[in-house]
């Protein structure tokens, strides 16, 4: 009944649209047989006015898919490289928590691994708002940033990689049923900064689904319940995401395509040296401001994905 209610919602959106337009050429018309340059002027300032709302309902339909409007889950991951790639994974949190802040999205640091010397190994945020998932799915892949190294004494050019994940909010029961004899559930000590609550009592939660063999972690919230509850959810988000992958490779084996692994699919390039460039490897999309997209703005870059993965019917 929630679906249907939303279904009908859209609708209606559409519908009002449609009469709004409807009214509008007939306005038009009456300008025309009357004469009326002043309700003209009017007419088109509707018209322009219509006609953005009409462009941002059209790419609404871009996300449109079943879980598209649920919160999220991402991980970043630092590829080989040591300290460069683990700087590099930093900066991509970063940047992901920054465009969760320019987008009123609420966003939340589930779990960290600091790096050995610098940046961290690996994090998991939890992104809600809506439509989070169908925006950041646009970002599944691997990251590739190439500049003047400021951990070598040289200031050689390095390469490094980071993958990044995303998977979307699972809801129990509706999407992911599991056996609790099937989870194990670990108590440990959070071994991150939180001051002394965190350091002292064992409130970070593993919890491991036996029969895949995923875990899931989290020791960033205060009580053991709620690092428990919040590790359960990074877990049921990441069966999902599993079954998800798996009717994607039956619907491409079906079909006679080759899937590829998606570590070493490099998605995009971030160019700070030699020159100043982040390009998307799937659409082409180009900026030439790599700081202001670091900085969080990637509106366009997952626009021109959204757009490109409907074109391709995906």
């Amino acid at each position: 009944m929630r679906h249907l209610g939303e279904l009908r919602g859209e609708v209606d959106k559409w519908r009002i649209m449609e009469g709004k337009v409807g009214e509008l050429l007939e306005l038009a018309e009456l300008a025309v047989a009357e004469e009326e340059p002043v309700l003209g002027e009017e007419i088109a300032a509707e018209a322009e006015r219509l006609a953005a709302q009409f462009e941002r309902m059209e790419f609404g339909l871009l996300l449109g898919g079943e879980y598209e409007k649920r919160n999220a889950f991402l991980a970043v991951h630092a590829g080989a490289g040591g300290t460069e790639a683990q700087d590099w994974a930093e900066m991509l949190l970063r940047m992901y928590l920054r465009w969760a802040e320019r987008r009123g999205y609420q966003a939340r640091v589930v779990e960290v691994s600091p790096g050995d010397e610098a940046g961290i190994k690996s994090a998991l945020i939890q992104v809600a708002g809506d439509y989070a998932y169908g925006y950041l799915k646009a970002e599944r892949g691997v990251h590739r940033l190439v500049r003047l190294s400021p951990f070598d004494a040289d200031h050689a050019r390095h390469t490094s990689f980071a993958l990044v994940e995303v998977s979307p909010e699972a809801k129990r029961e509706l999407d992911v049923s599991i056996n609790p004899d099937d989870v194990k559930i670990d108590f440990f000590r959070a071994s991150g900064p939180g001051g002394q609550h965190v350091q002292k009592t064992s409130s970070a939660v593993r919890v491991t689904h036996l029969p895949t063999g995923l875990v899931a972690v989290c020791q960033n919230e205060r009580s053991q319940y709620q690092n428990k509850e919040l590790a359960l959810k990074v877990l049921l988000a990441r069966l999902l995401e599993l079954e998800l992958a798996k009717r994607a490779e039956e619907k491409a084996r079906l079909k006679g395509e080759h899937v590829a692994a998606g570590w070493g699919n490099q998605i995009r390039s971030y160019v700070i040296h030699p020159y100043k460039m982040v390009k998307d490897h799937r659409t082409g999309y180009e900026s030439s401001d790599p700081s202001a997209v670091l900085d969080g703005a990637l509106d366009g870059f997952i626009e021109a994905y959204l757009k490109f993965s409907m074109g391709k019917g995906s």
